[in-house]
């Protein structure tokens, strides 16, 4: 079993079996990442194995990912200072004549027919470190849709502000929230980053219940000071602190730097109307960074941040800006399980299938994004850390440098760009570091290499 599989297993199994089987099913889709479950398998037994593993009525989302929960934890302990605990919801969209045994996700209308996209939605809480390492889940939710109907449809029929939060979806937030916080049992050390759709009053007290910090992004002008304001007005009238330099990327792909006025200030912000029965006001910072003009190829940055760390300084606003934009890796995570993982090329027939198999995706998921970020954010790490033994012995023989020069250094950034390299990866000099595409692609590469590795040791031993 490699090693990091066995990282990832510490959980409880209701069978030692079922254990054994996830370690194989873990170790064969982290070898052939984007591959089909019999390609990964390799066999028809495995295969079949596999197909009992994600039938099996015993096992869960919970149960495949309580060894990288605590695996998780364990990272979490290793690290100093503030972790940041990313939250966001994505969608996995399947082709299915027969939609219902998976869930609905929306209607789409076509010119001559409307059908059903049939999927499973996961909200998940990625922690990273303030560097922009991915210590891996420390919760996620899985559910569907048995019938869908559009938010603006449900508006004709009900205030969306006197729903109880227990029965609406937008529960997630406070579950996964409250539950990450509890598995990481250090809630002084969290700050929680949301979008929009986290700017949720009852998540804000959520945190403050549990004693954590959050750093959401705003989309309702709340009533502000003694409630005869709106935070609006209030940031209006505060004067400009200062500037910062924010990297952008426009809608052809080009990098480049925005400059952006930033003001804040510590508010009192009051609930809803119809939520006032059971919260009361909040003493918030709010943070506006916005950038003047309109640029070309993109939209101007218009941030409204809502946190309850304080700010006393420009200093520490622009850290918290740096604090949101990390919310960025986790839709490259979610890219990594769609793109890399290939997720919704899966062909099981059930919802529960679907999110067993998703839920082994997310451990894979997340290796390929660690491996991506460490020779980022730990580049001097020894390559042990990332890679086995024989990975490294392979990495070494396959791309050896010229008699002439010197032997390289065992770091994992060095051996993380020699993977990248079977991706594709051209390592020239001006070339940015390595991204999850060429890296992921290194990774099936090499353990097709190191298989012919070990069959050759065979042969030659025999």
């Amino acid at each position: 079993m490699d090693a990091w599989v066995e990282r990832e297993l510490g959980g409880t199994f209701p069978d030692q079996r079922l254990k054994a089987r996830l370690g194989k099913l873990l170790g064969d889709l982290g070898r052939r990442i984007g591959s089909t479950v019999p390609m990964a398998c390799q066999d028809w037994a495995a295969t079949k194995a596999a197909y009992r593993f994600f039938s099996n009525p015993r096992v869960d989302e919970t149960t495949i990912l309580a060894g990288h929960f605590a695996a998780t934890v364990a990272r979490f302990a290793a690290t100093a200072g503030t972790v940041l605990v990313l939250h966001d919801t994505t969608e996995f969209s399947f082709t299915r004549d027969t939609p219902g045994a998976i869930g609905q996700l929306s209607f789409v209308k076509g010119r001559h027919v409307t059908h059903t996209v049939c999927g499973v939605l996961l909200h998940s809480s990625l922690v990273v470190t303030t560097d922009g390492l991915p210590l891996g889940l420390a919760a996620v939710k899985f559910w569907t849709r048995k019938a869908f109907k559009g938010t603006n449809a449900r508006k004709r029929t009900v205030n969306p502000t006197c729903v109880p939060i227990e029965e609406k979806e937008s529960v997630r937030w406070l579950d996964n929230l409250t539950q990450s916080t509890q598995r990481l049992d250090d809630p002084g050390r969290c700050v929680h980053i949301g979008d929009r759709e986290a700017d949720i009053f009852e998540l804000f007290h959520a945190a403050h219940e549990v004693r954590t910090h959050f750093l959401v992004r705003t989309a309702v002008d709340r009533l502000a000071g003694r409630g005869g304001t709106t935070v609006a007005k209030v940031m209006k009238r505060q004067p400009i602190r200062g500037t910062h330099e924010v990297e952008v990327r426009d809608n052809h792909g080009v990098v480049s730097s925005a400059r952006v006025h930033v003001r804040f200030c510590r508010v009192t912000v009051h609930p809803p109307v119809a939520k006032r029965k059971r919260y009361g006001p909040l003493s918030l910072t709010v943070i506006h960074a916005h950038e003047r003009g309109t640029p070309t190829g993109r939209e101007p940055i218009r941030w409204k941040l809502l946190t309850d760390l304080p700010v006393e300084n420009l200093a520490a606003a622009v850290e918290k800006l740096d604090w949101y934009a990390m919310r960025w890796k986790l839709e490259t995570y979610h890219k990594v399980l769609k793109s890399g993982c290939q997720a919704e090329q899966a062909k099981l027939r059930t919802a529960e299938r679907l999110t067993n198999l998703l839920a082994v995706l997310c451990v894979v998921g997340w290796r390929v994004f660690w491996l991506t970020m460490a020779a980022r954010a730990t580049p001097d790490a020894p390559a042990e850390a990332a890679l086995t033994a024989a990975e490294v012995e392979i990495l070494d023989r396959v791309g050896a440098p010229p008699p002439a020069a010197p032997a390289p250094t065992r770091k994992v950034s060095h051996y993380l760009v020699a993977v990248a390299k079977l991706g594709g990866y051209l390592a020239r000099a001006k070339d940015p570091p390595p991204g999850n595409r060429v890296v992921w692609r290194g990774l099936t590469r090499l353990a097709d290499i190191l298989l012919g590795f070990e069959l050759g040791n065979r042969v030659v031993g025999n």
